[in-house]
């Protein structure tokens, strides 16, 4: 398989626009833990001449919550270290058109020990960088593919928060899986985003309903790990961008309500090695090879230890109930959608493995690396892939449940000596510093939930 290399916009080509006056805005941008864009907004003259070489951000950037809060407690940056400087290093092969914004192009940046220029090694891309390298060293190439669900509600996201987020109206009143009638009514949004995010260069499939009021998915072209995890984190960021210069809002939040479908992000993988399938194999069962089956086996035995890169966040264990596409149970099945793990085309040239556990909210680098690192785990080990699950998944009892809990997660993320040999002590006691932060944030949260059941009855 050739990997997708071509770029976006060349470096020679964003020089012509600057100097034609088309481009005058270029966006430089790290990916934080929490798979957002962060960065700086640059005159388009000064980024060919100077800063295409490197710029500077403060360390905290990777080592803070959704709300840019500063946790104490990272080994990596502190106030008693000073929270100095990173090196953004901009990767010109990812340069590309911003096409929603005037005159805009975007970069994104490896991150760089600002003293050595060594990779720091919790950057999220570093992460993800590491395990394709592991999978270099033994021949192969990682594929995939991530869908987006997200939803979006009738109101923008100024009115929103000025009303406290309630209530939060849909912007469809039915269920909209598949549902061209109504997806036809949100296509001021949905239309720019296919659009615009094809002219930038990815490689979009399609947009969809999905099973619940208000929600959509985006599809987009399978490609190398990094190329997936780069078009999953540029799309996410336009959809917010497009909702927004539409006047409406949309969130990547797995659960925004107890009694509505959650939104998922499900990412399917396959390893290639010398441009051809290596997870196929023709004569055996299901067309599945022997590498496919230890490495989806250490996916599923090591699905504990990495849940946390799955569902990072409390909420994100709100998503897994029953009867609600969203699986409870660490199992593999063929192309059965109550499963952990679902095998997609089975018997031919495109067989791979879907992971239906991540939610909406996941870091693609990180939970594709996490995943990959379980993979090889279970190739490295021969592991035996047991026979493949049938039926009613949620009312299975002999398949283990997916960790329930971020506490849990966070527990399995700790203790895992399969993921500390993969990515480092240092990658992952940040990230269970980063879980441990969520938690001390929800223990100390008062929610809606308890002011109206204790406010006057307590």
């Amino acid at each position: 398989m050739t990997s997708q290399s071509k770029r976006a916009l060349s470096f020679e080509a964003l020089t012509a626009m600057t100097d034609a006056g088309e481009i005058d805005t270029v966006l430089v941008c790290l990916v934080d833990m929490q798979g957002r864009l962060m960065g700086k907004r640059f005159h388009a003259r000064h980024f060919v001449d100077t800063a295409h070489e490197e710029t500077h951000c403060c360390d905290y950037l990777l080592a803070t919550d959704l709300e840019m809060a500063t946790p104490d407690g990272y080994a990596a940056t502190s106030w008693e270290k000073g929270y100095g400087d990173y090196t953004m290093k901009p990767d010109l092969s990812t340069l590309r058109l911003v096409p929603w914004l005037e005159g805009t192009a975007m970069v994104l940046c490896d991150v760089l020990d600002h003293h050595n220029h060594a990779p720091v090694p919790h950057d999220p891309r570093a992460v993800l960088k590491r395990q394709i390298d592991r999978l270099a060293a033994l021949g192969y190439e990682a594929m995939a593919a991530t869908e987006l669900e997200f939803f979006l509600f009738e109101n923008s996201y100024e009115e929103l928060r000025h009303a406290g987020y309630r209530p939060l109206v849909p912007i469809s009143g039915y269920n909209e899986d598949y549902h061209i009638f109504q997806t036809t009514k949100e296509e001021a949004i949905l239309r720019p985003v296919r659009n615009h995010l094809y002219a930038a260069g990815i490689p979009v499939e399609n947009t969809k309903g999905e099973a619940e009021a208000g929600q959509e998915e985006l599809n987009i072209r399978y490609s190398t790990a990094m190329l997936c995890a780069d078009y999953h984190t540029i799309a996410k960021h336009a959809v917010k961008e497009i909702a927004w210069q539409n006047g409406v809002a949309a969130t990547f939040m797995p659960k925004w309500d107890h009694r509505r479908v959650g939104s998922a992000a499900h990412i399917h993988q396959s390893l290639w090695k010398d441009g051809e399938p290596a997870f196929r194999d023709p004569a055996a069962d299901l067309g599945m090879s022997d590498v496919m089956r230890s490495y989806v086996a250490g996916l599923i035995r090591y699905a504990p230890d990495y849940t946390f890169f799955l569902a990072p966040y409390v909420n994100s264990y709100k998503r897994f109930a029953k009867g609600t596409f969203a699986p409870t149970k660490i199992a593999w099945s063929v192309d059965n959608r109550t499963a952990g793990f679902r095998l997609c085309g089975e018997g031919t040239k495109a067989v791979r493995i879907e992971c239906r556990i991540g939610g909406s909210d996941l870091n693609p680098y990180l939970a594709q690396a996490a995943m990959m690192a379980a993979g090889m785990a279970g190739i490295d080990e021969g592991l035996t892939l047991q026979a493949p699950a049938a039926g009613d998944l949620y009312g299975d009892d002999s398949a283990p449940d997916i960790p329930r809990t971020l506490l849990a997660a966070a527990e399995a993320l700790r203790g895992s000596a399969m993921l500390r040999n993969a990515m480092g002590d240092d990658v992952v006691d940040h990230y269970v510093r980063c879980a441990q932060w969520e938690l001390e944030e929800f223990e100390r949260a008062v929610t809606d939930w308890e002011v109206a059941r204790g406010f006057e009855r307590a």
